[in-house]
């Protein structure tokens, strides 16, 4: 089998980043006024009159400027679409129950044009939000700044950028996947050693830039001024009751529930897992996961769909018996435990260690609305098991 990386928006440089750089990216003039609402943010929220300003806002028919708009400029829309409906909810002292029509159709209509749901997701988040200041140096943590802030700052800045370099450092193990797949095919041990070797140098950097979350991210400013932000309306103990649509059809005015921004929403991990063959026992960890991957932009959902079905690597290995390859595959597993672990002691560090916040801003629950330090840990056993 042959993988196309690109026709699953997938490119070396960019990883599982928005292929077209989202700074480059216009949104049409009837857009212009949703646009600086976005950016002004950091101004408006420190009003406290957050939500009679955005009801201020016009309702924008996206019709056609979704059935014509490129994927980009879709996707960076809604970006500055979701910032609002976040904004919105959480921007003052208590979340409200319903969002405005002004906010809510018009991102309901681009959550079904690009297949993901109506709320603020880690593509939008990260994945397309991240501008070069220097457009022909690395992505990396030299040349990056973000495009769209809530408050803004170092802290909530340097949370985004670190997830921006992680992803784009993912880009040469991602490419090694076809070459896997191929050597597999062909029964090239050596060419299958090589590119496991890449696999492995990439999850070093991945995990020196994660190790550098601290720099510029304190835990407590990250816990009251970055997280508040990015929580979901599902299973979230201040939102039982979801959140209500206005003007969107479909829904009847009946409250609909949606999980909110998390890291477990990017595609590295699970993309790993599907080519190193490791699977989750059938329990609520497993469902949370696979609710998780509807969040995913669309053809990296498809993506990581073909690695599961049809990735050979861990029978392979097992068949081929041979000590450097399975000492490879082993080491590359690690590594991705080393993540995961990494992962579980921020989450010690930066929320659960925490006193509580504003309502909704919970230690013991995720932005995805679990028990995260449970799901955590109990997930990155369950890959550690996997060694040959």
């Amino acid at each position: 089998m042959t993988l196309d990386l690109v026709q699953y928006n997938i490119d070396p440089s960019y990883g599982f980043l928005s292929m077209e750089p989202p700074a480059v990216c216009k949104v049409p003039d009837e857009l212009t006024e949703i646009r600086l609402a976005a950016q002004a943010l950091p101004q408006i929220l420190l009003t406290g009159n957050i939500r009679q300003a955005l009801r201020r806002l016009p309702q924008v028919d996206l019709t056609t400027f979704c059935d014509t708009a490129t994927l980009p400029t879709k996707r960076i829309a809604m970006v500055h679409y979701t910032f609002l409906v976040q904004a919105y909810v959480w921007g003052e002292p208590e979340p409200v129950g319903h969002l405005p029509a002004c906010l809510a159709v018009p991102v309901w209509l681009l959550g079904k044009s690009l297949g993901q749901p109506p709320l603020l997701t880690y593509s939008n988040y990260v994945l397309d939000n991240w501008k070069r200041f220097d457009k022909k140096a690395p992505i990396d943590l030299s040349n990056i700044c973000t495009l769209q802030p809530f408050l803004g700052g170092q802290d909530e800045t340097w949370f985004v950028l670190i997830h921006v370099a992680i992803e784009a450092r993912a880009g040469a193990m991602l490419k090694e996947i076809p070459c896997i797949f191929e050597a597999i095919a062909g029964d090239d041990v050596q060419t299958l050693e090589q590119s496991l070797s890449v696999v492995s140098d990439s999850w070093d950097d991945i995990n020196r830039i994660f190790d550098r979350m601290p720099e510029r991210c304190d835990p407590y400013i990250y816990f009251q001024r970055v997280r508040p932000w990015i929580h979901g309306w599902q299973d979230n103990p201040v939102m039982a009751g979801g959140l209500v649509y206005e003007g969107v059809k479909e829904t009847r005015g009946e409250p609909q529930t949606f999980r909110g921004q998390t890291g477990a929403q990017s595609s590295i991990v699970p993309a790993m897992d599907a080519l190193l063959g490791i699977g989750h026992a059938a329990d609520p960890l497993k469902v949370y996961l696979e609710d998780l991957h509807a969040y995913r932009p669309k053809p990296h959902r498809e993506f990581i769909v073909q690695l599961r079905n049809e990735s050979r690597l861990r029978p392979y290995v097992s068949a081929v018996n041979r000590k450097p390859l399975t000492d490879l595959y082993n080491d590359c597993l690690m590594k991705l435990t080393g993540f995961r672990t990494r992962h579980l002691e921020y989450a010690a560090a930066y929320i659960h260690k925490q006193q509580c916040g504003n309502r909704g801003n919970d230690t013991e629950v995720g932005t995805g609305g679990t028990p995260f330090m449970k799901y955590l840990k109990k997930h990155r056993d369950e890959a550690q098991a996997h060694l040959l």
